[in-house]
């Protein structure tokens, strides 16, 4: 299932509305920690591995294409 993703800064939630989420992270958007981050919580929230969640587009954006493989 793809997902459109919605990234914040300086603050940490996590909101799934149809296929649209949005997420607020901690984490510094530096050297790729910010997407790890993003990929961790959000197979956290939906309960499955990091391997089954992959960054589609937007790897350098606040605006993303997310998968989650089942």
């Amino acid at each position: 299932m793809l997902y459109r993703v919605s990234v914040s800064f300086h603050k940490n939630y996590l909101t799934i509305k149809n296929d649209s989420i949005e997420i607020g992270i901690m984490e510094k958007p530096v050297k790729g920690k910010a997407n790890a981050v993003i990929v961790k919580q959000i197979a956290k929230h939906l309960g499955v591995s990091k391997s089954k969640v992959r960054i589609i587009a937007g790897e350098k954006s606040q605006d993303k294409i997310i998968e989650v493989m089942s």
